[in-house]
C-alpha cells in the first residue's frame, strides 16, 4: 500500500508537463538540480535554529531590551484558590455574573476578590512585555538577514529584473549554490515558526498565522522539487522585504518610542501594500499563472502550485485591511499605532480604576458578563497595542 501511495504521489504525469520527469532533473555534465530528497536537511536545521533563538532571546534580546529602557511586567500573582483555579481552567477565564456570585458563594470572597482574583490570574498567564520584545528581536534579525541574502542572491540575476527570464529553460535548470542556501534557510525558519507557534505570544490571527506558515511551507518546498527556483527566490524576496520593518516597529513600540515606532509602521504599510497587493498579485502572480501557459499545456502542480498562491493572496489581502485600518487610523488622529490582532493586557495600573468603577455599580459592570471589568472582548470593535 505505502508503495502504491508513494507511486502515485511521485507519478510524473502529476509533476511534470507532458514529455518531462524526473530523469530531466538528474545531475549530469557538472550540473546540479534540485532534488525532492534535499529537503530532509530541513528539519535538523528548524530545531537547530529553535536552539538558535533560545540562546539569541537570552542573551542579546535581553542586552538589546536593557539599552532601549523595555523591561519585564511586573504583575501581582492572584493567591492560591483551588476554588478558583479550577473554575478557572475547566469552565472559563471570565466568568459571567451569576458564576462570580456561586463563587463567592464557595469561597467567601467579595465579587470584587473573585473578579481582581481572575484579572490577576489572567495576566499571570499573559506573556509580559520582555518577552514580546524579545521574540520580535529574533524575528527582526532573521527577517532583515534573510532579505539581505535574498538581495545579494538575486542582485545579478536577470529574472530579478525580467520576470519572463524566469522560465527560460525550465524545467532544466541549474541549481546555484546561492539559491540553495537562501531556501534552505528560509524555508528551515519557517519552519522553526510553525514548530514554536503554540508557545509564542497568541494573537487574534492566530489560525491565520498557521495557514500562512502552512501555506508557505508547502508552495517553498513544492517550488523546490519541481525546479520553480527562480519564481520561488523572487517570491521569498518580496515577501522577506516588509516584515523585519514590521518587527523592528514592534520593538520600538515596546520600548516606548512612540514617534520612532509611528514613522517605521508607516513606511512598513507602504511597502506592505506595494509589494504584497501590487507587485505580488499583478506581476508575479500573472508570471506564474500566464507565461508557463505558452511554453506547455496545464498540468496538475501547475494548478497546485498557483493555488496555494491565491491561498497566499488572500491571507495577504486579510493583513493588509488590518494595516491600513491602523495607518488610517494614526494618519487621522495622530494615536499611537495600534494591532487589531493583539489582545490588551489587563494591567495592575488601571485595576485600582476598574476597581473603583466597579464599586460603583455595585461589583460589577453594568453590560454584560464580567470580564474583569472590561466590556466584554469584541473583535471588531478593540483597539489594542501593537505587539
Amino acid at each position: 500500500m505505502l508503495a502504491w501511495l508513494s507511486d502515485v504521489f511521485w507519478d510524473e504525469r502529476l509533476w511534470f508537463p507532458k514529455g518531462l520527469g524526473w530523469k530531466d532533473l538528474e545531475d549530469r555534465d557538472g550540473r546540479v538540480y534540485a532534488k525532492p530528497a534535499d529537503l530532509w536537511v530541513v528539519l535538523p536545521m528548524a530545531l537547530t535554529l529553535m536552539v538558535v533563538r533560545q540562546i539569541f532571546e537570552r542573551t542579546l534580546g535581553i542586552r538589546l531590551a536593557a539599552l532601549l529602557g523595555v523591561k519585564a511586567t511586573k504583575r501581582l500573582r492572584a493567591a492560591p484558590n483551588p476554588t478558583l483555579e479550577a473554575f478557572y481552567c475547566k469552565t472559563t477565564k471570565y466568568p459571567t455574573q451569576s458564576s462570580v456570585e456561586s463563587l463567592c458563594k464557595q469561597t467567601g470572597y467579595t465579587q470584587q476578590q473573585v473578579q481582581r482574583w481572575f484579572r490577576r490570574r489572567r495576566n499571570q498567564d499573559r506573556p509580559n512585555l520582555l518577552k514580546k520584545f524579545q521574540e520580535a528581536s529574533w524575528r527582526f534579525t532573521f527577517y532583515l538577514l534573510l532579505f539581505v541574502g535574498g538581495l545579494a542572491a538575486l542582485i545579478d540575476k536577470p529574472w530579478l529584473y525580467n520576470l519572463e527570464d524566469m522560465w527560460k529553460g525550465f524545467p532544466v535548470l541549474t541549481l546555484l549554490p546561492s539559491q540553495y542556501w537562501y531556501y534552505m534557510v528560509e524555508l528551515s525558519f519557517y519552519a522553526s515558526l510553525l514548530f514554536s507557534v503554540a508557545s509564542d505570544v497568541k494573537r487574534k490571527d492566530f489560525k491565520e498565522q498557521i495557514i500562512h506558515h502552512v501555506a508557505t511551507i508547502l508552495l517553498i518546498s513544492f517550488s523546490w522539487c519541481v525546479n520553480y527556483i527562480r519564481a520561488g527566490t523572487l517570491i521569498m524576496l518580496l515577501h522577506d522585504s516588509a516584515d523585519y520593518l514590521l518587527e523592528s516597529a514592534k520593538m520600538f513600540n515596546y520600548a516606548g518610542w512612540r514617534n520612532t515606532c509611528n514613522n517605521i509602521f508607516i513606511l512598513f504599510a507602504a511597502v506592505f501594500i506595494i509589494t504584497r497587493l501590487v507587485i505580488f498579485p499583478f506581476r508575479i502572480l500573472y508570471c506564474t499563472i500566464v507565461y508557463p501557459l505558452s511554453m506547455y499545456p496545464p498540468f496538475f502542480c501547475y494548478y497546485f502550485f498557483n493555488a496555494l498562491m491565491i491561498v497566499l493572496q488572500c491571507l495577504q489581502i486579510f493583513w493588509a485591511v488590518l494595516i491600513i485600518r491602523m495607518a488610517v487610523r494614526f494618519l487621522t488622529s495622530n494615536e499611537k499605532v495600534e494591532d487589531a490582532r493583539s489582545d490588551k493586557e489587563e494591567t495592575d495600573d488601571s485595576a485600582g480604576e476598574e476597581e473603583e468603577e466597579e464599586m460603583k455599580n455595585g461589583g460589577v459592570k453594568k453590560n454584560g458578563p464580567v470580564q474583569n471589568g472590561h466590556i466584554p472582548h469584541n473583535h471588531n470593535n478593540s483597539h489594542h497595542k501593537m505587539e
